[in-house]
């Protein structure tokens, strides 16, 4: 076993020479993309690893090389001292001339295949259909899937090899029929995923090593066809070689758009070929029929489930399979084994036969090379049974796999291994699956920490992000196909009933002892919080959208691992909750394409007595929709509060001021304001422990607490003001007697910490990072006046509708308007919307705003696609947790809202939120947002009567819809924050 473990520790890669198969390759690729997006290339996807692997793996002498470059000048300059074989080119959707760069290297250099890759959201398919790519050679979608660029590449590589390899050798062929830019950005990494594992079937089929090698090389080419003629004549092509089609059915033909094009090359096909598999997409589940017709396959696009059954189809259809264990005598099967994962779990338990067998046939080599796993391979292929032991084959094979898979996560973003995640350790991963999207904007702002030391100039206020642990997205599919849960988490059933069948799934027990380790080495509570493929992403942030659980630290271990393994249950289950779902039909993404990694992280804070909670959490923008006085939008804004960050997200009051202007505090400003509009709640965690089941209350086991009743604890000190009733006056800092006001004098005024200087380096820093304006959650445990830290928990990008939009709206007559604003959030025209939903402000009574909050529920779900939404009005505070703030409406109350409008009454006016998950999932759809009081002169108008004087289609006792014959307009100039609604010209 010595020499075993001896050639392991020697192993390296090796090159080895391909036969005439797969000859032309991609060598040198240019990727022109923001640094963001270079960044999660590099350190999520793993992408030059991914594709070093694949290659050795089809033997390969040298994979392809990125070029990474972030500007026009660098790629025109590398372009003419270098040879690329292709340039993939990831636009910055916010600026105009989003597609210049691409289109002028196109025309200098039209022999590279170009590729454009952009986010998906309903803002960007709408900018990509009014602009022409027919210079670009394809266009795709990336929905936070690492696969995709291995995807391009392999397609493009297929379709330069796929002639001479089909007559060569007879490779396969798979065609996919589809015009959709979102969709064939969607099942083309699915399909070269299966297609990789596909070559299992011939390695097991090999009889030898060369065999088993040019069988791999052999893999199925996949090719893409985006009209019937492109199809057809691939299908004349390699006719003998197809191993099946995938289809749209509506698609060019002839130049023109098709219904029934899928049908109709089908039914052609079907003539020569009827036992071709051809399976159908479709987004009208009426063309089911068609299949049916022809004996084919259907799914319908629409299909919360779309990629699932696709998968499933595919591998049901085409015929592929998995390395299966056998009893060599009776040729039983035993184990089947599907990946690397796989092999780990089962290699110590398979009877000494089965192994002696599988060893001596080299079938562990050959599978392993039918996954990539090219190292272990090459060393298993050389093992020869009858010199080594088979308990040392067990110990090898495991040990190669613990080995390989701490060489393959080496780097930035570190494998959790329970003996090396010390005290040291920042930031970790479980699983070889996406980080997801906090998980990936937390090991960005980790980077950024590392790359810009100004960040840690103040020795007494360091930048650094928690101890995090990232469960990846692999560990959820896992999870939910061991306990087969997509049945019930796909239905309509109750959130309750769903996280019921969650919380009685089983959870890996392989990871009980990391997670026992991890309690050992983060001595605080842990917060259990979700991090999705889309979450957070770059066009469409879910932001709140899924819950974030929080568990105490305790003595008793195998008890946090009960909480813990609950709380990830509890998380998953969230992705198929009402609002979730909701939220996925409103973004047009499918359900089954989330994947939740988990965030495992330590929290921000200290413990008194039953509580823990940190001193200061804030959210900060670079950009600010509501500055006041000389505050300039670019400066940013911060709401700071006491506690736990949930109360700023949740719509809490909080101190809100710009980073430039600390000393320009609205709230502050006055006595009545100070003892108004100033913290007197926050939340905190229950160290008692949790006595209850898990709910879909993620804050059930928080303690929502009073300033007032926790005037002993020490975080206090550093944070408030001292209100003296008999003096009538604020003294700065805490002094016995009088109420305590959550001002932050001492640090904003009194710079007992640098915090200003902090968070002016961290938004310009992460802004140009970036590349677009960001929001950053952020947490503050102050230890004592002379040390405090500066904790960075999440950064997601603020969306905005980029429509340009520079009238005055000023110089527009009032008569002419339903409601205007001084103080708009958006930017652009809408201009098909006829309805517009209000609250009656006579009679208003906060005390019913609960009642309104799910009448407008029911109205919202009346609207379809294509009634044009509506304009929303209401006093107070849209989504605010506090009904008496404003109306609690949740995200999926109001998925067709186009305009928000908070418009504020004699009697009842609160100041404007801003901070909240809720706000920015605004941003993020391009929902224009409104504050007006139409009371006060120059706030805003809002013709409240010339509405009741027109017939309602809809009326409650708290609410009317109006109708109009023709659109409204709704102008908004985000530079000048005006915003106005026009009256129908009826």
């Amino acid at each position: 076993m010595q020499n075993a473990a001896q050639s392991l520790r020697n192993f390296q890669f090796k090159d080895i020479s391909f036969s005439n198969l797969m000859n032309k390759r991609i060598y040198n690729v240019l990727l022109i993309a923001t640094k963001y997006d270079l960044f999660i290339l590099e350190e999520d996807g793993r992408i030059d690893e991914q594709i070093f692997d694949e290659y050795t793996a089809l033997n390969l002498r040298y994979p392809p090389r990125f070029t990474q470059v972030s500007t026009e000048e660098e790629a025109l300059e590398l372009l003419q001292e270098n040879h690329y074989e292709l340039v993939i080119f990831m636009p910055n959707m916010d600026e105009v001339h989003m597609f210049s760069t691409a289109e002028k290297i196109k025309k200098l250099y039209s022999e590279i295949p170009l590729v454009v890759l952009t986010a998906f959201s309903k803002e960007v398919s709408k900018r990509l259909s009014a602009v022409d790519l027919s210079f670009v050679d394809y266009v795709f979608s990336w929905l936070g899937n690492s696969k995709l660029l291995l995807a391009i590449i392999k397609l493009i590589e297929d379709s330069m090899n796929v002639e001479h390899d089909v007559q060569t050798a007879g490779v396969q062929v798979i065609l996919l029929v589809e015009d959709s830019v979102r969709f064939y950005s969607s099942a083309l990494p699915s399909l070269f995923k299966i297609v990789m594992n596909e070559s299992k079937n011939f390695a097991k089929e090999a009889l030898n090593e060369h065999q088993q090698m040019l069988r791999m090389r052999g893999r199925p080419k996949i090719l893409l066809a985006r009209s019937f003629e492109e199809a057809s004549e691939i299908y004349k092509l390699y006719t003998k070689n197809l191993l099946g089609i995938i289809t749209d059915m509506s698609y060019l033909h002839n130049g023109v758009k098709e219904k029934l094009a899928g049908y109709n090359l089908a039914k052609w096909i079907k003539e020569s070929n009827k036992f071709l598999p051809i399976i159908f997409n479709s987004s009208d589940p009426n063309n089911k029929k068609y299949a049916t017709e022809l004996n084919c396959d259907f799914i319908d696009k629409n299909s919360k489930s779309y990629s699932y059954e696709l998968r499933q189809r595919i591998i049901q259809q085409f015929g592929f399979g998995d390395f299966i264990i056998i009893d060599p005598e009776t040729k039983k099967e035993l184990y089947r084994i599907r990946n690397l994962k796989g092999l780990q779990k089962v290699i110590k338990i398979i009877p000494d036969d089965s192994l002696a067998y599988h060893v001596s046939q080299n079938h562990f080599s050959r599978f392993l090379y039918s996954i990539a796993i090219f190292p272990i391979a090459e060393m298993l292929k050389n093992i020869d049974a009858k010199d080594i032991s088979l308990q040392e084959v067990r110990q090898l094979i495991y040990d190669s796999i613990i080995e390989y898979r701490k060489m393959k996560n080496t780097g930035v973003i570190a494998v959790f291994e329970k003996d090396r995640f010390d005290e040291y350790s920042e930031y970790a991963r479980i699983g070889e699956g996406s980080l997801g999207g906090k998980g990936r904007g937390l090991a960005f702002l980790g980077n950024i920490i590392k790359t810009h030391p100004e960040l840690n100039q103040h020795n007494n206020f360091p930048v650094t992000i928690p101890k995090t642990i990232v469960l990846c997205t692999d560990i959820f599919d896992e999870f939910m196909e061991e306990n087969h849960l997509y049945s019930i988490a796909l239905s309509d059933a109750e959130d309750h009933e769903i996280l019921n069948a969650f919380l009685k799934g089983n959870f890996p027990e392989r990871l009980d002892e990391d997670f026992i380790s991890l309690f050992h080495t983060i001595k605080s509570p842990l917060a259990i919080r979700s991090s999705s493929l889309l979450e957070d992403s770059y066009y469409q942030p879910f932001a709140g959208i899924y819950s974030t659980y929080m568990i105490p630290c305790i003595e008793n271990k195998l008890q946090m691992l009960s909480w813990l393994k609950d709380a990830i249950k509890s998380v998953y289950a969230s992705v198929f909750f009402r609002d979730s779902k909701a939220y996925m039909e409103a973004t047009h993404n499918v359900i089954d394409e989330e994947k939740m990694g988990i965030v495992i992280q330590e929290v921000v804070g200290r413990s008194y007595e039953e509580r823990f909670y940190p001193a200061i959490s804030g959210v900060t923008r670079s950009l600010n929709f509501y500055p006041i006085d000389y505050e300039k939008p670019e400066e940013g804004i911060v709401n700071l509060a006491m506690g736990l960050g949930k109360y700023i997200v949740d719509g809490g009051i909080t101190l809100r001021f710009s980073p430039y202007h600390p000393h320009n505090i609205l709230q502050m400003s006055t006595l009545d304001f100070a003892l108004r509009e100033t913290q007197r709640q926050f939340y905190a965690l229950n160290m008692k422990g949790i006595d209850e089941s898990f709910s879909i209350n993620d804050s059930f086991n928080l303690l929502k607490l009073n300033v007032n009743e926790v005037l002993k604890d020490s975080s206090l000190k550093y944070i408030v003001s001292t209100y003296e009733p008999r003096e009538q006056i604020i003294y700065d800092g805490f002094y016995e007697g009088g109420r305590k006001i959550i001002s932050f004098t001492n640090i904003l005024q009194h710079e007992l910490f640098p915090l200003i200087d902090t968070l002016q380096k961290v938004l310009k820093i992460t802004k140009e990072e970036m590349g677009r304006d960001i929001e950053i959650e952020f947490a503050i445990d102050i230890e004592n006046k002379e040390k405090a830290t500066f904790y960075l928990l999440q950064i997601r990008p603020i969306v905005l509708n980029k429509e340009d939009m520079n009238e005055d709206l000023s110089l527009i007559p009032v008569e002419e308007t339903l409601l205007t604003s001084n103080n708009a959030l958006g930017n652009g025209i809408i201009d098909d919307v006829y309805h517009i939903i209000y609250v009656k402000s006579k009679d208003f009574d906060p005390a019913n705003n609960q009642m309104i909050a799910y009448e407008i529920e029911k109205i919202n779900k009346k609207f379809k696609e294509g009634d044009g939404g509506y304009v929303l009005v209401g006093p107070g505070r849209w989504g605010s947790s506090d009904s008496w703030l404003g109306i609690p409406v949740k995200w999926s109350y109001i998925t067709n809202a186009r305009l928000l409008v908070e418009s504020g009454l004699k009697d009842y006016r609160i100041e404007p939120s801003q901070g909240t998950h809720f706000f920015q999932n605004l941003t993020s759809f391009g929902v224009a947002y409104y504050t007006i009081n139409s009371f006060q002169e120059g706030e805003g108008t809002f013709d409240e009567e010339y509405l009741n004087h027109l017939p309602s289609i809809e009326e409650t006792d708290y609410i009317r819809v109006v109708k109009f014959e023709k659109p409204i307009v709704i102008k908004t100039n985000g530079r000048k924050k005006q915003g106005a609604v026009f009256k129908s010209s009826n």
